[in-house]
């Protein structure tokens, strides 16, 4: 309980040596208060006023789908956008825009055109706007300050005109160039097929009649001439019979023809005439019999059928005349059998060539398709080359088509694209300095300037105002202490110290509370 009463005792006393401490350093208190603010806020209006005009640009997509018309610009927006800021504060053209406007044209301006240049840098700003979901951006701010609200205004319609020019310049010549080096491409690759081409239509020149395509007509020419073939060499048989026949009765008519008549009066060559006849008529049957009248060995034994009646009637009709017509009738047979002999020798050598002919082109066909799988070997490796050079041309040339159509989109303003939302805004306030930010610093000084003088003065202050100093100056208790004794003139002066106090912090609180206020409406 004695120690729950010391300490009362204790709180009691700090406390009111705080009240004693306020009463006597209030003064020293609020002027430093009121100078650091006045000091702080009163700067705020001697500095020069900055306006700041700002656009927000907004990143619109292209307008046609992708599906239809991709773009071929693949550089990363952000990227492209540091790009163009950097080109348009470039000097170059940070300086026509100087020359333009007349920037930085006052008595206290900078006089060369790298610090006029340094000094519109640091009045830009470029602030970017993402997507919180796909990190993506999506719109961003230009901004410029100067110290007249127009000049700020132009400048920033200046700087927005041209991050939209340089976007829209940056990508065309982006999907320009993209578009060329496709067309470059296509070109070799044309070049590159054209060559393929030219290697496999050489090949099929040189190789004609032996390429895989022609397999089947050269294995049906093939068997034609086989059949032909076939055929001459029958009818050249049945031509070296007839030879072999024809001579036979040529011998025999002229050994008939030395031995004189027979006993009958008919010639004796007659007798062979009938022979011959029967042999033709035989081979006739024969030939009938596996072709028709209009085959030509059919109609050739049909005119020496009718040959040798002829023969046969003249013969029998001989004995009827004189000797001297008999004779000349003899030697009329014996004529026609050397010309049938000789005629049937012609027709030997004819079919002879005949067959040289068709086995050599059958020789020559046989050769082609036994040179076939290595034809189609070669072949089927340039036709290879040709498909890829054709698949590589195919394919650039797909993609050459979809970068033009993505150029002309770019050309056309259909592609991604800047577009500014709103015209420059006309700054009414000042965005430097902001007033009511100075007035908040100026009583922060102020505080601080405050509690810094009475904190010195008490800590220079050698007197005794409390118990607690008494005590530790002489090191023991207090047992009782004098009151102090006042005077009506001191009562009146410490009832004027106290207005002067009160009316001191009502001025400077005041003071404070006005030009926060003016501030506030101000800016």
């Amino acid at each position: 309980m004695p120690e729950l009463l010391e300490e009362q005792e204790t709180t009691q006393f700090e406390y009111e040596q705080y009240i004693d401490l306020i009463r006597r350093r209030h003064v020293y208190f609020l002027l430093p208060l009121l100078a650091g603010w006045l000091l702080v806020w009163g700067a705020s209006w001697i500095l020069p006023s900055m306006y700041k005009s700002s656009t927000e640009i907004l990143v619109q997509q292209p307008t046609m789908p992708e599906s239809y018309v991709a773009s071929n610009v693949t550089e990363n927006l952000q990227d492209r956008l540091q790009s163009i800021t950097q080109q348009i504060l470039s000097r170059t053209r940070l300086l026509t825009i100087i020359q333009k406007l007349n920037l930085y044209g006052g008595p206290n301006a900078p006089k060369s055109d790298d610090d006029k240049v340094d000094a519109m840098r640091k009045n830009i700003s470029v602030e970017v706007a993402k997507d919180g979901r796909n990190n993506q951006i999506t719109s961003f701010t230009v901004s410029f300050s100067a110290h007249d609200p127009r000049t700020a205004q132009k400048v920033t319609s200046e700087l927005t005109e041209l991050f939209i020019d340089e976007n829209s310049k940056a990508r065309e010549e982006q999907s320009q160039a993209t578009t060329h080096f496709m067309e470059q491409q296509l070109e070799d690759a044309r070049v590159a097929l054209a060559a393929q081409e030219a290697k496999v239509k050489q090949f099929e020149a040189t190789h004609e009649g032996a390429l895989p395509t022609q397999q089947s007509s050269n294995l049906q020419i093939l068997s034609g001439l086989q059949g032909q073939l076939q055929n001459q060499q029958d009818s050249l048989n049945t031509a070296k019979q007839q030879r072999v026949y024809f001579q036979t009765l040529v011998e025999q008519y002229k050994n008939l023809h030395a031995s004189g008549r027979s006993v009958d009066g008919a010639p004796n060559e007659l007798g062979a005439v009938n022979q011959q006849l029967e042999r033709l008529r035989s081979e006739l049957t024969d030939l009938r019999s596996r072709y028709t009248d209009s085959y030509p060995d059919v109609q050739k034994i049909k005119a020496q059928i009718a040959q040798v009646e002829q023969q046969k009637q003249e013969l029998m009709a001989a004995p009827k005349t004189g000797s001297k017509q008999g004779s000349e009738t003899e030697s009329g047979p014996l004529l026609q059998l050397q010309s049938q002999l000789q005629a049937n020798q012609l027709e030997i050598q004819s079919r002879e060539r005949a067959i040289a002919g068709l086995e050599s082109r059958i020789a020559e066909y046989q050769g082609r398709l036994n040179a076939q799988p290595g034809t189609e070997q070669q072949l089927l490796e340039l036709t290879r080359g040709y498909e890829q050079s054709k698949s590589i041309y195919d394919d650039l040339l797909k993609k050459k088509t979809q970068s033009a159509m993505a150029t002309s989109m770019e050309q056309l303003q259909r592609g991604e694209r800047f577009a500014m939302l709103d015209p420059p805004s006309l700054p009414f306030k000042p965005s430097f300095p902001n007033h009511m930010k100075f007035c908040g610093f100026g009583l922060a000084a102020g505080l601080l300037l405050g509690c810094l003088t009475v904190f010195l003065l008490e800590f220079f202050d050698d007197r005794m105002h409390s118990e607690n100093d008494i005590k530790a100056l002489l090191g023991m208790n207090v047992l009782a202490e004098v009151p102090e004794v006042l005077s009506e003139a001191d009562k009146e002066s410490a009832i004027r110290r106290t207005a002067l106090g009160w009316a001191l912090t009502a001025f400077v609180g005041i003071c404070i509370a006005v030009g926060s206020t003016f501030s506030f409406w101000r800016g």
